[in-house]
């Protein structure tokens, strides 16, 4: 790290000067942008619509339970009055297009793709109850299923219900990235003039103003004057960017301390910005479609079903050639295919899983992702902000004929006027050690090179390695590489023009990353490091928690392609990070990971958010989607147990031996299983 103007930033740190600078800026934008990313409202438009079909399905079913022949006979009781059975109709009829309306609309949709899964199921059990049903008020002679089409959209309407509440997460990383953008800028007229301007306006070729602390509203290059330029949140990088004259500037990134006349290089869909919303677009869409548990075994039930039905009718025919008995053992047979339980047996897990995650600070906000964490093999790890705490703080003090404690006083009334994330790491070391400061005068930035200040009398300076070759100071230049080869950067003290001692300060590494990575080697998962931050720094980290790889100096564009090269290698891949540089490789990996502290982009990107911003919530994170799957596992063969028995009976397997299942029996075994499974969603607690 080449001097003590380099300032580190991480995102969080970047994130409050954001909030600083935010106020009245890209609501236009915005709202250009707000028809495609309303995936929030209409998340919640969805639950919404589930919670009052199930109610008003519920309100409906009361009435065709208590109408129906089946459970009359099961309850021992005879409501019949003449025309019952027309009212039984109607009121399943309206049922089955009003409760039974997202089940045919999604089953549609289903086949469209030739997949067949859960909709597909559902639909195909209450469409043959209903129109078996309406042909034995009709046509035929039998016992009519009404209340079986009844109790399976109430029951399936409450499961979809109960799991889309449980997880209300939908993307706006998009929007959050446009919100990165200034609405304005100070365009520079050929008179020298500043006025403000929509950024949309500007042109190639215009000239803007940027004054200290402002966001740079588009990308250009220098023109006038210089500054140290902090581009964590786009490059990952931690220290601010010297910038002079010719010099590429980052829509986006902050301005540091110097006022920036530049020339507009690009705008529209050429800005580096727009590039990062495309790579975001990308991934989202490529992202594997990886089919749910719950919907694998839907589709194997929905085979099942078919094919069971159409050799129970077949066989019948064959046997004994009567139709109506045959359609009937067909029909009771497509009907117990259709579990109420398998209903009830993945969303009731899923909301006692997202429950435990939240109160353990994990917010999942892709179920299928968050599922498929069991399966991880590498975990990769951005590192600014998320391994590192992204804040500076004292590693190594030599001092030369002079004690620690006088060296670090010095050094602390130095930088004690400056905002630099380097001067906070040695005000919180000397604050921390209850050192009190000496009183300065004549305080100067030199800029680019350090601070001068008068301490007693005597001139002090706190520089970089490039002022003293500059004057041809002398210093311990092997010492010097190897504290900047351990990814530290290195502020020399000098008194009168001589070395006194100098001070190393490193990104502080948090607690909990050590653990973190020992436990995935424990579990078999390897650990990356992905970071726009120089190697040495990235070697060192790296180092020091024992992660088994590390990938450097990496531009925000080929983060995403790196984690595809790791994914194309065969591994399954989580992405945690924490800046807008790591929203497409959030996006594109298996499971995004965002810590809580980072960018809304990076957490609007995610698939799961770690609300404490703890590496270690990484491992609790791939443990709870184990114990997640095998609940899961364990209810859909609690769901689909009652099947094995009943299928084959229902089919009239033992009719000869006089045992055939009524579908009273079936009901019976249909509800004990559906409590079986809402008990062992429970106890997933423990």
């Amino acid at each position: 790290m080449e001097n003590h103007d380099h300032e580190k930033h991480d995102d969080h740190m970047q994130h409050e000067k954001l909030e600083q600078h935010e106020h009245g800026e890209h609501d236009h934008m915005q709202h250009e942008q707000h028809n495609n990313h309303q995936g929030g409202s209409h998340h919640e438009m969805m639950v919404e619509d589930f919670k009052k079909r199930f109610f008003v399905s519920l309100v409906i079913t009361v009435p065709i339970l208590i109408l129906s022949p089946m459970i009359q006979m099961f309850l021992g009781v005879d409501w019949r009055f003449v025309g019952d059975s027309y009212i039984l109709f109607g009121l399943s009829t309206i049922l089955l297009i009003y409760g039974g309306k997202p089940f045919l609309t999604g089953s549609v949709d289903e086949l469209k793709k030739k997949e067949p899964a859960m909709m597909t199921l559902i639909a195909f059990a209450i469409l043959v109850a209903y129109f078996y049903s309406t042909l034995t008020i009709f046509v035929l002679k039998g016992n009519d299923f009404f209340w079986e089409l009844a109790t399976l959209i109430v029951v399936m309407l409450l499961g979809h219900w109960i799991e889309m509440r449980s997880v209300m997460g939908a993307s706006r990383a998009l929007d959050e990235l446009i919100k990165l953008m200034p609405d304005m800028a100070h365009l520079v007229k050929e008179n020298d003039e500043v006025v403000e301007v929509p950024v949309e306006e500007l042109k190639k070729g215009d000239l803007v103003l940027v004054k200290p602390g402002e966001k740079i509203p588009i990308d250009g290059i220098i023109a006038k004057g210089s500054s140290s330029v902090d581009e964590s949140m786009i490059s990952g990088e931690s220290v601010p960017v010297e910038k002079n004259v010719d010099d590429d500037l980052v829509g986006g990134s902050i301005n540091g301390e110097g006022v920036l006349t530049f020339s507009v290089e690009k705008t529209g869909d050429d800005t580096f910005l727009s590039q990062v919303i495309k790579l975001v677009e990308d991934a989202q869409k490529s992202k594997s479609n990886t089919q749910r548990l719950a919907d694998k075994a839907a589709k194997w039930l929905f085979y099942i079903a078919v094919s069971a039905g159409t050799i129970t009718f077949i066989a019948w025919m064959i046997i004994g050639g009567d139709l109506n008995f045959a359609v009937e053992r067909a029909v009771t047979v497509i009907v117990i295919s259709c579990p109420h339980a398998l209903g009830l047996a993945i969303p009731l897990v899923t909301s006692m899983s997202t429950g435990i995650a939240a109160k353990r600070g994990l917010l999942i906000r892709n179920r299928s992702a968050f599922e498929n964490a069991r399966k991880l093999s590498t975990v990769v790890f951005d590192k600014t902000g998320t391994l590192t705490e992204g804040r500076f703080g004292v590693s190594d003090m030599i001092p030369l004929d002079i004690s620690k404690e006088d060296l670090l006083q010095i050094a602390y009334s130095i930088e004690k006027n400056s905002e630099h994330p380097i001067a906070k790491g040695i005000i919180d070391e000397a604050e921390k050690m209850g050192i009190k400061s000496i009183e300065v005068e004549d305080y100067q930035n030199l800029t680019g090179k350090g601070l001068r200040a008068t301490l007693e009398n005597k001139e002090m300076m706190a520089v970089s390695p490039g002022y003293l070759d500059e004057k041809n100071i002398e210093y311990d230049k092997e010492d010097y590489k190897r504290l900047a080869g351990e990814g530290k950067t290195v502020v020399f003290i000098l008194e009168e023009r001589k070395l006194i001692g100098y001070v190393a300060l490193s990104d502080v590494i948090r607690e909990s990353s050590k653990e973190a990575i020992k436990t995935l080697k424990t579990m078999d998962i390897k650990s990356v490091i992905l970071t726009g931050d120089n190697e040495s720094v990235a070697r060192e980290v790296a180092k020091t928690l024992g992660i088994d790889d590390y990938i450097a100096e990496v531009l925000p564009e080929e983060k995403s392609s790196k984690i595809d090269e790791i994914k194309n290698s065969g591994e399954i891949v989580a992405m945690t990070g924490d800046g807008v540089n790591d929203a497409p490789s959030l996006a594109k990996a298996d499971l995004g990971i965002a810590i809580g502290a980072g960018t809304d982009v990076a957490i609007e990107t995610a698939d799961v958010i770690l609300v404490k911003s703890d590496p270690m919530d990484v491992v609790s994170l791939i443990q709870l989607s184990k114990a997640t799957y095998k609940k899961m596992v364990q209810n859909l063969i609690w769901a689909t147990a009652y099947n094995a028995i009943a299928l084959p009976l229902a089919a009239g397997v033992l009719y000869n031996q006089g045992i055939m299942i009524s579908p009273a029996v079936g009901a019976v075994l249909m509800s004990l299983s559906t409590v079986i499974v809402s008990i062992n969603a429970r106890l997933l607690r423990l």
